[in-house]
């Protein structure tokens, strides 16, 4: 690579660019459907962790229900024995201290009887919650698999050809300094059309359209050394002459034109 010519780096860089617009015509034709897929998935995932989180709630109250019932018969019990204690009392004092913990074993009870009510109520909402979550499921759940069944079919027209040119663009990228690489797919990114090396049609650099002085394009026609467009960072790589030569008549008509 280090004896590559600047010809040699620029024609890397033509065959780098042409393969890289040919891989994103593929994925237009895909449009927006990865990203929906994509969206789908985090809803579905989303929408089964929320019910993941209420069936344990829901857990967690029917175990309460079951420890309140528990503690219930465990006051009733204490109830039964303290009445069996009051009829071996011995004074009136023992007598009003059992009786005050038998009221406090049924002031329990009906505590633990109002908990019971509202815990069902919770249950019956956190219910209606689950069941709301689990019909998201399953329409989002149709909606992702019609999707991907989209998306499978469009990728399976394209597969081949795309694997042969992500193949091709390897080979391409080796021909290709990692500086010069770098500068590249940075470049790509910025830019909305991805065309980061553009030839100079009619004058102008493609994709940006901005007229090229003289100069500049008699560089870019050496292939001495890498010309950069300084409006859009674009690599000039090569120079339309066709073009070129079209535009030529077309300038000298507009000022003749003038003159008169």
């Amino acid at each position: 690579m280090e004896n590559t010519t600047v010809a040699q780096k620029l024609e890397a860089l033509v065959k780098l660019q042409s393969i890289d617009t040919k891989l994103d015509n593929i994925k237009k034709l895909r449009g927006d459907l990865p990203d929906e897929v994509q969206d789908l998935e985090d809803e579905v995932e989303g929408y089964k962790t929320r019910l993941s989180r209420f069936n344990g709630e829901l857990d967690d109250l029917e175990q309460s229900i079951k420890d309140f019932k528990t503690s219930i018969k465990d006051s009733e019990k204490l109830i039964q024995k303290y009445s069996e204690q009051q009829m071996n009392v011995r004074n009136n004092r023992e007598y009003d201290a059992i009786s005050k913990e038998m009221e406090l074993q049924q002031l329990e009870i009906q505590i633990l009887e109002k908990k019971i009510k509202e815990a069902h109520v919770q249950v019956d909402r956190k219910k209606e919650d689950v069941e709301a979550t689990e019909n998201l499921i399953n329409e989002r759940s149709a909606d992702l698999e019609s999707k991907q069944k989209e998306l499978e079919e469009i990728l399976s027209d394209s597969k081949e050809e795309e694997e042969k040119l992500n193949t091709d663009r390897d080979k391409a990228v080796k021909k290709i300094e990692p500086k010069l690489h770098k500068y590249y797919e940075k470049l790509r990114a910025n830019l909305s059309n991805g065309l980061a090396v553009v030839t100079v049609k009619r004058g102008a650099a493609e994709g940006c359209n901005i007229i090229i002085p003289p100069q500049k394009i008699a560089e870019i026609r050496e292939k001495k050394k890498i010309v950069i467009d300084e409006h859009s960072g674009r690599i000039l790589a090569d120079v339309d002459m066709e073009s070129l030569e079209e535009e030529k008549p077309k300038r000298t008509s507009r000022r003749k034109k003038k003159a008169k």
